[in-house]
């Protein structure tokens, strides 16, 4: 259970190291005080442009793989829950540090991209369709929020398709989907008011169909 603890708080403090905070220090400001106030990739997109959002994303994303590969790279005891659960467990955490950073007051992001890390050494053949999903959304609606909701809402029966034998993991699904719909309520309240930004430069397929 030691080395369980251990590998958790070392997982939450990786996710606190929140990419757009890091990399906006470095350039002298917060993007907390820019636009949503979020500090996620989509509000480093909106205010800091393309090249920003990218090494935001690519930390964040990183991040989430890196806590979920050290669990696994490291020893366990014979009385722990397992090696791939301590993974699970470090992945969550992971998330939770990028969302209540314990570098940056408590205020970080939404958790989307970090979540993602962890699915890319968790469950790599179930994040293709989540993440056709999540463009096909946004394709569609222009609403990044909405699309992460969708595609998170998608992830435990991805994983029961994917990976039908390994409860765990599905339960591990469904506590990040739960995560995801938390830290994204503000954008469905917004659009049930009508009042939810859209970017209506990622309508494609909106566009494509004539949609408007």
């Amino acid at each position: 259970m030691l080395v369980l603890i251990l590998k958790v708080v070392v997982a939450y403090l990786l996710g606190s190291v929140s990419g757009s905070l890091l990399l906006g220090r470095r350039a002298g400001f917060d993007i907390r005080e820019a636009g949503s106030g979020n500090a996620g990739g989509t509000n480093a997109l909106r205010t800091r442009g393309w090249r920003f959002a990218l090494g935001v994303v690519l930390i964040d994303v990183s991040k989430g793989a890196l806590a979920v590969w050290l669990a696994l790279l490291v020893p366990t005891l014979e009385s722990s829950p397992g090696r791939y659960v301590e993974a699970l467990a470090c992945g969550f955490a992971a998330a939770i540090g990028h969302v209540l950073p314990l570098y940056y007051g408590f205020r970080g992001g939404k958790g989307a991209a970090t979540v993602v890390g962890t699915f890319l050494v968790l469950c790599p053949l179930g994040l293709p369709p989540v993440l056709l999903l999540w463009l096909g959304v946004l394709g569609w609606t222009g609403y990044v929020g909405l699309a992460t909701v969708v595609a998170a809402l998608s992830l435990a029966p991805v994983v029961a398709w994917i990976a039908p034998g390994i409860t765990d993991l599905r339960t591990y699904a469904l506590a990040c989907t739960v995560l995801l719909v938390l830290t994204h309520s503000g954008n469905l309240w917004r659009l049930c008011r009508g009042t939810e930004h859209r970017f209506e430069r990622a309508r494609v397929l909106a566009r494509a169909f004539g949609r408007r």
